[in-house]
């Protein structure tokens, strides 16, 4: 196999693939095509942005370079942690001029392996937060983590979209469209902002509105990330004044008579009652199920409403309760450290009798988790952006921890399996896509010649590297 080696100042590392750097030659002795970064490239580089900067070989690298899901790898030419909005746009006129590419993880979430060879953008310093209580609006930096807005908001009375983990950044689950808690009441993440802050190819910075750029404001709201690197947004808030959450979770005997519960429940669910379902199997624990559901509103109609849940066998631990939007991370308690995860998701055309055999019928180990997500209500309903309106009723999403090869293909077995036996629809949400699909597996047709059609208007020379191809 052909290699290409990378030599920076007195580093040096390997990747598979060219990246299309100048000053090529070839050491036929060794059978290696060597790509020379010269010094004078780095000395720019270091000269075009005020933040910090990272390359291979240098002190952390190793761990800065990492997306947040450590199965996955990316060997980046250099990484960026930009200060201010004008580092990324110098960042962008320096690429374009040395015909290189970036890769914008805000806090490596989502990565699929794609920024190899690319700089990598990070925007971890652009974590401002400013909330105009007369618009129950915040306009908050591209680094901004769902937990951080929550907790500004949560002192207002006010709540964000939050989905079940507080440590992703808004900005990337809004450039999937995303999903959230209270979906149901107020549909998609990214219908829910009202301005984009960007960077386009050129270098430029400015503001993008419905009104201001109506295809780029599309695209953005559910399109991926790579037609312009978004530095921040404007974020519609809704009123939460009182909240009620929390888990109920029982051993795995009662699975099928909690299943039934929740379908039950969610016949009847009104918009603003949250269920979601959880097989969940740990290691050197008893494989258990639970009900995750959040209410906005009072304590007593939320008990009402989920009556059917409290008339179950006694569950092992119920942590519902009056809660703050702020910690409705809490509820799966997912992790809030990088790990490596394996995951497959799906949207259900129903949840009848065959599709809770499908889940039910055998153990869900080697997964650590299968999660059915009630949908339905906002997100059913017309909307323009490139996923459209939400018809299925309900997602699963399997997840596993590939911690060996072995256990990575047994992992990617189970999911295709139960996918196979379960009633999908063959499409699922951006947001949970696995580095092995695309964007097709998500967005309506037109949708995608749509998107084809702006990045070779707005990125014609394709700097800008996205977590999924928006040309493939």
């Amino acid at each position: 196999m052909t290699r290409h080696v990378f030599v920076v100042g007195n580093d040096s590392w390997v990747r598979s693939a060219d990246v299309g750097l100048t000053n090529i030659r070839t050491n036929t002795s060794q059978g290696a095509i060597v790509t020379l970064l010269p010094t004078s490239i780095l000395v720019q580089l270091q000269a075009t942005v005020q933040g910090r900067l990272w390359f291979p070989g240098s002190a952390d690298f190793d761990e800065v370079h990492r997306p947040w899901n450590r199965a996955i790898d990316q060997d980046v030419l250099a990484v960026v942690e930009a200060a201010d909005v004008g580092d990324i746009s110098n960042l962008v006129r320096f690429a374009r001029a040395q015909g290189l590419s970036i890769a914008t993880q805000p806090s490596g979430h989502g990565a699929t392996g794609r920024a190899g060879g690319a700089i990598l953008l990070r925007t971890t310093q652009l974590n401002s937060i400013d909330i105009d209580l007369s618009q129950r609006t915040a306009t908050i930096g591209s680094g901004t983590k769902a937990g951080q807005l929550q907790i500004a908001a949560a002192k207002h009375g006010l709540t964000g979209l939050p989905g079940s983990s507080p440590v992703v950044t808004v900005a990337g689950v809004a450039l999937g469209g995303g999903l959230s808690w209270f979906g149901r009441s107020f549909g998609w993440v990214g219908d829910n902002i009202r301005a984009f802050d960007i960077v386009d190819a050129e270098g430029q910075a400015r503001r993008v509105t419905a009104d201001t750029d109506p295809e780029l404001y599309w695209a953005l709201r559910g399109g991926g990330s790579e037609l312009v690197i978004v530095t921040g947004l404007e974020v519609q808030l809704h009123e939460a004044p009182k909240v009620f959450g929390g888990r109920q979770l029982w051993p795995a005997v009662h699975a099928r008579e909690v299943a039934e519960v929740f379908r039950s429940m969610t016949a009847t669910a009104p918009d603003h009652l949250n269920l979601w379902l959880e097989l969940l199997s740990f290691p050197g624990a008893d494989p258990m199920v639970a009900i995750d559901s959040t209410s906005l509103g009072e304590e007593a109609e939320a008990r009402s409403l989920m009556r059917a849940s409290e008339a179950l066998p006694t569950p092992l631990s119920d942590t519902r309760a009056p809660m703050s939007v702020a910690d409705l991370g809490t509820i799966t308690a997912e992790p809030t450290d990088p790990v490596p995860g394996s995951s497959r998701a799906e949207l259900l055309t129903s949840l009848d009798d065959s599709a809770l055999d499908a889940l039910l019928e055998t153990p869900i180990d080697p997964l650590l988790s299968v999660q059915v997500r009630h949908l339905g209500g906002a997100l059913a309903r017309a909307t323009d952006n490139p996923h459209g309106a939400l018809s299925e009723q309900f997602s699963v999403y399997m997840f596993g921890l590939p911690v060996t090869e072995e256990a990575a293909e047994s992992i990617t077995k189970k999911q295709a399996d139960l996918a196979l036996t379960l009633p999908t629809t063959g499409r699922k949400p951006v947001t949970f896509l696995n580095p092995s699909e695309s964007l097709a597996d998500a967005l309506p047709e037109e949708s995608l010649l749509r998107l084809r059609r702006l990045k070779e208007e707005r990125d014609p020379e394709a700097i800008f590297v996205g977590n999924f191809n928006t040309l493939g």
